[in-house]
């Protein structure tokens, strides 16, 4: 017969003892922050918390030891640690962990437990004091919960460099193209003798695979951008069909950045809501000069208001623009799309490391 050991699927060699069935309270007690008004102070020592992180600072402190925090009201699934004096405020818990209990430990034995599992409100998500205190779980001794801590906290030492080096690099390609894209020895002129509005339909419903624009991934299924519903037309006959080389654009989102090149193979549809073109110039030069400070600039006197600023194509083609030779431009496109590439292995990187962390949490906990 098998005995079925209360211990995690991965462990270090040097521990091979159960763990201690407790309940969190046993380990903590939580307590509750205060409203920081009374306190604020931007040139405050101390940092104020919330359950998005530091949200001002203060010149008292609410605890001053190693602690473990977590959202009472809102974002209850993002754990945070402080191991300096900090105030929190009334929406945010945090922990006195007794001794000897190691709070880095705790910290990551809260990423390991579904919060919302223990949600008890129908709006706002919240917890409460008692609920988390109540929550079963097993922990190891002293010695093992040091040994893990030290060893997840270098993860997060290494995600946290690689995430630094990722803002770097993004930061080093805007000085780049604000160089190049305020160069005084270009030709300005405006978009209209650079742009042609792209007219094509969907008159036989030849097309049936609807794209939207985000802000964030240029083109992608308007499944994927819109999750909970189908927001597409029965009738898809008065959509745009999309083509390699043609850019689109929300005219009430471009402020936020929807705009994106369609650089695949692959033909879509848009919405007729979103305003469509092409360029006789280098497509990847004009996509990173829509990403530009230079562009931003150049829509501020041309949206037109109402609930949301919007910026139709006429007015778009009204906007100047600085523009270098066609073999200027391609050489720029080259630079540029060599920090896109360096961007992109580098955030799957950063993603590798922070799924490794997931299941190492997964199975170094029961």
């Amino acid at each position: 017969m098998v005995i079925k050991m209360n211990v995690p699927k991965l462990r270090f060699n040097d521990f091979n003892d159960d763990y201690q069935n407790i309940t969190i309270g046993d380990v903590l007690k939580i307590k509750s922050g205060r409203d920081q008004k009374q306190v604020e102070n931007k040139n405050g020592i101390y940092p104020i918390l919330g359950t998005s992180g530091q949200i001002g600072r203060t010149n008292s402190f609410l605890y001053d030891k190693p602690s473990v925090l977590i959202g009472r009201k809102g974002t209850i699934n993002k754990p945070q640690y402080m191991d300096t004096p900090f105030w929190t405020v009334d929406t945010l818990f945090y922990s006195d962990i007794f001794k000897p209990n190691v709070p880095k430990y705790i910290y990551y034995l809260f990423q390991n437990i579904n919060w919302n599992k223990y949600d008890e409100s129908t709006g706002v998500p919240s917890l409460n004091c008692k609920t988390i205190e109540s929550i079963k779980t097993s922990i190891p001794s002293v010695n093992e919960q040091n040994k893990i801590a030290k060893f997840l906290s270098l993860l997060d030492k290494k995600i946290e460099l690689q995430s630094q080096k990722i803002e770097a690099l993004k930061l080093y390609k805007i000085c780049i193209k604000n160089i190049i894209f305020n160069d005084e020895k270009y030709t300005e002129t405006k978009l209209k003798y650079i742009l042609k509005k792209w007219t094509e339909k969907n008159k036989n419903n030849e097309y049936d695979y609807v794209e939207s624009v985000s802000n964030k991934h240029g083109f992608i299924s308007q499944n994927e951008q819109f999750e909970d519903r189908n927001v597409a037309s029965k009738d898809k006959s008065n959509y745009y069909v999309i083509r390699k080389n043609v850019f689109a654009y929300n005219p009430s989102r471009l402020d936020v950045g929807s705009l994106a090149l369609k650089d695949n193979d692959l033909v879509s549809l848009v919405s007729p809501l979103y305003e469509c073109f092409t360029t006789n110039q280098n497509v990847y030069f004009m996509l990173e000069w829509f990403d530009s400070k230079e562009f931003k600039k150049g829509t501020f006197s041309k949206f037109e208001g109402g609930v949301r600023n919007t910026l139709s194509f006429t007015n778009l083609c009204e906007i100047n623009i600085s523009l270098p030779s066609i073999t200027e431009q391609d050489k720029i496109a080259n630079i540029l799309m060599t920090f896109n590439n360096k961007l992109i292995y580098e955030n799957e990187k950063l993603k590798q490391l922070k799924n490794l962390k997931k299941g190492l949490i997964q199975n170094m906990f029961v």
